[in-house]
């Protein structure tokens, strides 16, 4: 008669189910990427070889996709976020380079998201040498490029002259 909290080898009967249970339960609320998934499930996995077993079986069902992963996070993080800690925060989560350079393609353009965070949080063109500096480092730690940067602020002055004009 066997335990009832015996663990499951990989010969269990319900094994492999039971895993795949918990990995749709987790993909039913969100989007993972298969490293985060694979860390998630390892714990509860009997063998590394029961857990890519697994992960390959639901990705070659499309239930698990790093692709759609990345196109989400970039939709989801790009209107308060730049390209570079976009990028970063993707290959923390374990996506190649080819993956994230996919969905960053497909972003809206980064100057204008840019333009969009600069607008909201400041608006106004810097008064001081000392201002400007504090503006440029807010948006470079929200991960936008430095032309990006340079750009909307060219753009603001050019504005600013054009309406003083």
């Amino acid at each position: 008669m066997p335990l009832k909290n015996a663990p499951r080898t990989a010969d269990a009967p319900g094994a492999l189910p039971a895993l795949r249970t918990k990995a749709l339960d987790l993909l039913a609320r969100r989007e993972f990427s298969r490293a985060t998934l694979a860390k998630r499930l390892s714990p509860l996995a009997d063998s590394a070889e029961t857990l890519e077993r697994l992960l390959d079986d639901l990705s070659i069902r499309q239930q698990l996709s790093d692709a759609r992963y990345a196109e989400n996070r970039v939709n989801a993080r790009g209107r308060r976020y730049g390209n570079d800690r976009i990028a970063h925060e993707l290959r923390q989560d374990g996506l190649d380079d080819g993956s994230i350079a996919a969905a960053l393609a497909n972003s809206q353009d980064e100057a204008l998201r840019c333009q969009a965070v600069w607008q909201k949080r400041f608006g106004a063109l810097p008064d001081t040498q000392s201002e400007r500096a504090r503006q440029q480092r807010f948006l470079r730690y929200r991960g936008f490029s430095a032309a990006s940067i340079r750009q909307v602020l060219r753009a603001a002055l050019e504005e600013d002259e054009a309406g003083n004009a």
